[in-house]
């Protein structure tokens, strides 16, 4: 094993899971705005098995022409212009996570960074709409692959609600919390690692990659 690399960059083909969790304005990433992200880094013990790590949380202010849809805002309970918020712009959220990420990448010896969220391809989908947005050239994630924890734990658990996955893990789930980036996203983390942690790496992945990767170069 490539002493520069942590046992985590190898666990996922060189993939650092980041678990990510947007409220918005909206379903739409391309004109809704977004309001809150948080973030959880992955981390690995020294037996190999996932816990939740550093975490980030940022309101956010809606960017310039934003939709901000009535129904979207009744439901997460977010009033976008309450200053009590301490909304920071758009760009600024998105250039913390990203640098913070970029490092943990770094330091874990992993090639990139990839999305865990509960229906993936909806927080995925604002994290690069966002992205966009503001003009970030260095998006640490995966453009498009990701860890959905919603089939993840339909097939583990059978059932995809992450309140009920929780539950059938064992994890305390308290409803009024809900629908804050923050609690989601440190609740799918811990989804995440327990379902992971089930199924301990049974053969020897640095060498699977490595493998892999001289087939690659072939």
């Amino acid at each position: 094993m490539n002493d520069a690399k942590l046992p985590i960059a190898y666990r996922f083909r060189g993939f650092l899971p980041v678990v990510i969790d947007v409220e918005t304005g909206g379903f739409n990433a391309q004109t809704d705005a977004l309001l809150e992200i948080a973030a959880v880094l992955i981390g690995m013990d020294d037996k190999g098995r996932l816990h939740a790590a550093e975490q980030f949380f940022f309101n956010v202010e809606p960017f310039e022409g934003a939709n901000l849809e009535p129904a979207a805002l009744e439901f997460t309970g977010i009033n976008p212009s309450s200053a009590l918020r301490g909304a920071v712009p758009e760009k600024d959220a998105m250039a913390a996570i990203f640098s913070a990420v970029r490092a943990e990448v770094k330091r874990t010896g992993c090639q990139r960074a990839i999305v865990v969220a509960h229906n993936a391809s909806f927080d995925q989908g604002f994290l690069n709409q966002a992205a966009a947005r503001c003009n970030l050239k260095r998006n640490p994630f995966h453009p498009f692959s990701s860890f959905d924890t919603a089939t993840l734990a339909g097939l583990v658990y059978g059932q995809t609600v992450l309140a009920r996955a929780c539950a059938a893990a064992g994890i305390a789930f308290n409803n009024k919390e809900a629908h804050s980036a923050i609690y989601d996203c440190e609740r799918t983390a811990e989804v995440f690692c327990d379902i992971v942690n089930r199924w301990p790496a049974p053969y020897d992945v640095a060498a699977s990659n490595e493998s892999a990767a001289a087939f690659d170069a072939d």
